[in-house]
């Protein structure tokens, strides 16, 4: 099995110079975790829900929430993403992916295709997969 065959191709995007109260909303309003980051159609960074978070004051929406709070809000998406995201082809096996992942420490793997951004796969599309075909080393 490729990754060509359980990546996702409806890809979300963003640009490094979004704040991140855009990204905040992104998230809030759709199933995903990541976001890739885009400029000129190439890709240069990926932003996961862990990264926003992380990056948000833990008083926004609370009764303490003070301006400084607010203001982590205004950062860019350049401040605070992944650069040089680890990337895999889409003729990769999913079984070559699956140890990429684990050996890298990410949770999901932009899929390029001749230089171009064609797709990605996380996690939970590994998850899928292992449900519905059970092994990889096809």
């Amino acid at each position: 099995m490729r990754v060509a065959d359980i990546m996702t191709t409806r890809l979300a995007t963003v640009s490094m110079d979004d704040r991140l109260e855009v990204v905040k909303e992104i998230f809030e309003q759709a199933p995903f975790h990541h976001l890739l980051v885009v400029e000129e159609k190439e890709l240069v960074g990926v932003l996961s829900d862990t990264d926003l978070y992380q990056a948000l004051s833990p008083y926004l929406g609370s009764e303490a929430e003070q301006t400084r709070d607010s203001d982590t809000l205004h950062k860019r998406v350049h401040q605070v993403m992944t650069r040089h995201p680890i990337t895999v082809g889409a003729r990769m096996t999913v079984h070559s992916a699956v140890a990429l992942m684990l050996n890298e420490g990410v949770s999901c793997l932009p899929v390029l295709d001749n230089s171009e951004l064609v797709g990605i796969i996380t996690w939970k599309d590994l998850l899928r997969a292992c449900l519905e075909h059970g092994n990889f080393r096809d």
